[in-house]
């Protein structure tokens, strides 16, 4: 049996952490390095860096700050966010990122997922999709979900997984920051679309509602930010309930 993974995510922009609501008001958590050495230590199984103001000069400075959390620790992260050519995959895995993850630039040239499955390897390549339900159908948003499209989510999900992504990383919008629990349905129906692993992401309130998650909604892992910093939820705590609920983990 697979063990399912809990995953902090670390919003950045600026070179520090931030978290918002539904992807607004945001709120500096802290610096991004101390923070990802903290949760290798406290028991998280991976991380993922997304850097949410995707300008050159942001570019300079995430790399800056991939080399020096590659240098602290010591379990797999990933890098996403203005990532659109093959040429800037090869510096974040040269400076030590593990796997990157692509959105906006996968919809609008969906050429870029073979390209990057093709060079680097599918276990390398996430695709981020942030979808938001309107009118009963889970429609793909792009640019940290300001642009809605016509794509649907489940659809392009099978896409990306024909192309060569390893893994999907899937936002509901509806859910983002509200702390209410992850879309379950919508993930179930997923796991269902396609054969690769799914990181479940948006509303993450409760120790419960990763249970669910892991249960219900068939993720194979659970991706949250403010509840980790701001000590809301422990990653040890977290983890020792999902053993007792059934739920493989690592500890």
């Amino acid at each position: 049996m697979l063990t399912k993974r809990i995953i902090p995510c670390l919003d950045i922009k600026n070179g520090r952490t931030v978290k918002g609501v539904n992807f607004v008001n945001l709120r500096d958590a802290g610096d991004p390095v101390e923070l990802a050495k903290q949760y290798a230590e406290k028991g998280a199984d991976e991380l993922v860096f997304l850097d949410i103001s995707a300008t050159l000069e942001a570019r300079k400075t995430m790399i800056q700050m991939v080399l020096k959390v590659a240098e602290q620790v010591n379990i797999p992260f990933t890098v996403g966010g203005g990532i659109s050519s093959v040429e800037d995959v090869d510096i974040l895995l040269k400076s030590g990122a593990d796997k990157i993850s692509v959105n906006s630039s996968a919809v609008k040239r969906p050429e870029l997922v073979n390209e990057l499955s093709n060079k680097f390897g599918s276990q390398c390549v996430v695709v981020a999709i942030d979808a938001k339900q309107v009118n009963g159908q889970w429609k793909v948003h792009l640019a940290g979900g300001s642009i809605p499209t016509e794509l649907d989510l489940f659809d392009w999900a099978k896409e990306v997984e024909i192309r060569g992504a390893g893994e999907i990383l899937f936002t509901s919008m509806n859910n983002d920051g509200t702390k209410n629990g992850f879309a379950n349905n919508a993930l179930a129906k997923l796991s269902e679309t396609v054969n690769i692993p799914i990181i479940a992401s948006g509303g993450a309130g409760t120790i419960q509602h990763f249970t669910d998650t892991l249960k219900v909604g068939k993720a194979d892992a659970a991706l949250a930010a403010s509840v980790f910093h701001f000590g809301e939820i422990e990653i040890k705590d977290l983890k020792e309930e999902l053993k007792q609920e059934g739920v493989s983990v690592r500890i």
